[in-house]
């Protein structure tokens, strides 16, 4: 196994994050998981705090030892090899099924997130039926199953926004187009921009439009992405450091590096000066739902 901390954090922070919940599922302490593996107490803490990279046949060794079931341990193991990438973009179907959302893990995580979507409402803030659609059509080879699975799974997220202790902060931007683009049929729709109006009443939640008429704005060039965050150590460090997803067709960008954060950061600034105020934007999302209620 080789240490330190080289290239992208994130897929050994997302496999440590899994490690350690499938630990804590097989009902073990680190020092017990320690001792069963023959490593250091040491050891698992670099592990389960992604401070380290990892070898395939260790997380295989870990997952026998908890128990995982068998295509999560491959799944773990594929992420394993990616521990040592210097950036990262995962490729589904590659060594991560496409079936596998790391993102889960860093989502559930996270304090505040910043999000901007130039076409599609995000998941956060998607209805069933709204998710069912853009799922099933984005997975045609899947069956039925396996789409009602993951538009469960996408509904299920959300709880991130209401959960008793420490609620995400949501701040969302969205372009004109999320609102008018008829993704499924008009009552849907204005079901989908009403849910829309009442998740922006949440007090940690913002929720902001683009007009068209605003013009060009970084977004443009950005395309849809998420800047997330995460609560700060006592002594006001960065517990882990902020991530930049983007959600691709075929797979999934991670980046964490202070310079690419910095102009993501910046993007969204940019988009925000150009996106009308919170009820600004709540005026027109009502507008095009009743238009939407009226088909």
């Amino acid at each position: 196994m080789t240490d330190g901390p080289t290239g992208s954090t994130v897929p050994r922070r997302q496999l440590g994050r899994y490690l350690r919940n499938l630990r804590s599922e097989a009902r073990l302490t680190v020092k017990a998981a320690a001792r069963a593996l023959e490593w250091s107490e040491a050891k698992m803490w670099r592990i389960e705090s992604g401070q380290t990279s990892l070898r395939s046949l260790d997380v295989q060794a870990m997952c026998v030892v908890y128990g995982a079931p068998e295509e999560l341990t491959k799944a773990l193991m594929g992420v394993a090899k990616e521990t040592k990438a210097r950036g990262w973009w995962h490729s589904y179907g590659d060594v991560i099924p496409e079936g596998f959302d790391l993102f889960i893990g860093l989502e559930e995580a996270a304090s505040e997130v910043d999000w901007y979507e130039a076409d599609l409402m995000p998941g956060l803030l998607q209805t069933k039926e709204y998710a069912q659609t853009i799922i099933q059509r984005g997975n045609g080879d899947e069956d039925t199953d396996e789409v009602t699975r993951r538009v469960n799974l996408r509904i299920a997220r959300q709880v991130l926004l209401t959960r008793p202790t420490a609620p995400a902060n949501l701040n969302v931007v969205l372009n004109e187009s999320v609102l008018r683009r008829p993704v499924c049929h008009p009552k849907a729709m204005a079901e989908q921009l009403r849910h829309l109006l009442d998740v922006g009443e949440l007090p940690n939640v913002s929720v902001r439009v683009i007009p068209f008429a605003a013009g060009f704005h970084l977004g443009v060039l950005s395309g849809a992405f998420g800047v997330l965050r995460f609560p700060r150590n006592r002594d006001g460090s960065e517990s882990e450091p902020p991530t930049v997803y983007a959600d691709g067709f075929t797979g999934d960008l991670y980046l964490d590096k202070p310079a690419e954060v910095a102009r993501y950061n910046a993007a969204f600034a940019d988009i925000c000066t150009k996106a009308s105020d919170e009820q600004a934007s709540r005026r027109l999302i009502s507008e095009v739902a009743g238009s939407y209620e009226k088909q």
